[in-house]
């Protein structure tokens, strides 16, 4: 069973920085791959950044650049880093982990893990 508690969202200005931060529990060896989504207003959930097993990341393109994905504390803690954000930055952010396959998707109905979210806005 892994459980997921995201943390580090808040208001910031256009052109700004946060970190968003999602402790994980159980073993690593269950979250084959983790990644972020997000939901913004009166949108459908999309893939952020996804990273695997093997290190291998992916981002969306909207945010290539921009965000960083890793993992710490010996894969317990995924961490978000957004740069220069943008008033449609502004969404629920959510952490994701899918115990079951490898890669570097946002096939987001695969995951079956996720977090509550935590907010993010960006104002102009």
């Amino acid at each position: 069973q892994v459980e997921l508690v995201e943390s580090g969202g808040g208001s910031v200005q256009a052109g700004g920085s946060l970190t968003l931060s999602c402790a994980a529990s159980g073993s690593s060896d269950s979250r084959l791959r983790m990644a972020w989504f997000r939901q913004g207003p009166g949108k459908e959930r999309e893939g952020v950044a996804v990273i695997d097993q093997h290190g291998t990341t992916r981002y969306a393109e909207t945010v290539k650049g921009r965000f960083t994905i890793s993992q710490e504390n010996g894969e317990n803690t995924l961490t978000l880093y957004m740069n220069s954000l943008k008033p449609e930055d502004t969404a629920k952010y959510y952490c994701a982990a899918d115990s079951r396959r490898m890669g570097v998707g946002f096939d987001l109905s695969r995951y079956n893990y996720w977090g509550q979210g935590t907010q993010v806005t960006v104002s102009s």
